[in-house]
């Protein structure tokens, strides 16, 4: 993730009261949150791509022919 993205709820309770977390400001290890709700403290970070991507089915192909 970005410095400028944002969660929009808590990954835990689902609360969308959430904070930046003065520890996760570190570079490199994510940005941290925390919930005033249920008082946890998480870090987000992004992975990477997938190499494959995404395969979706295109309109009306798949599923199930009368």
């Amino acid at each position: 993730m970005s410095e400028r993205a944002a969660p929009f709820y808590c990954p835990y309770c689902g609360d969308e009261d959430l904070r930046p977390s003065e520890e996760g400001t570190s570079h490199g290890k994510g940005a941290g949150w925390e919930c005033a709700s249920c008082n946890r403290a998480f870090r987000l970070s992004f992975l990477g791509l997938l190499a494959k991507g995404l395969r979706r089915e295109p309109a009306g192909e798949g599923g199930t022919s009368i």
